[in-house]
């Protein structure tokens, strides 16, 4: 289960290394295009929001952390799912 951090305010987002891989491509593709989205996930825990989002914007720090050291194998198709989902929708929601 590695994490995703963005802005150091809230707690990181947990997410397994499979999927975390697969939104570094995304998120880092529309950052390295300037282009800014709203990211939504529903955080683990008894307490607290159901659900959260975030704007993701080029100038505010993301940290991605892998609990593997070995590199996933990465489905192309996956990516491109989500990033027209992205571009469809202006919303990346990352799946539990």
């Amino acid at each position: 289960m590695g994490t995703l951090e963005y802005n150091s305010s809230h707690p990181a987002i947990e997410i397994d290394d499979v999927t975390l891989a697969h939104l570094k491509i995304v998120v880092g593709t529309k950052l390295r295009r300037q282009e800014s989205f709203m990211m939504t996930w529903s955080p683990d825990g008894q307490s607290g929001p159901a659900r959260l989002s975030a704007w993701i914007h080029p100038a505010i720090p993301l940290v991605i952390a892998f609990d593997e050291a070995t590199p996933v194998s990465i489905d192309a198709a996956r990516v491109a799912t989500m990033m027209e989902h992205l571009n469809a929708h202006g919303e990346l929601v990352v799946p539990r």
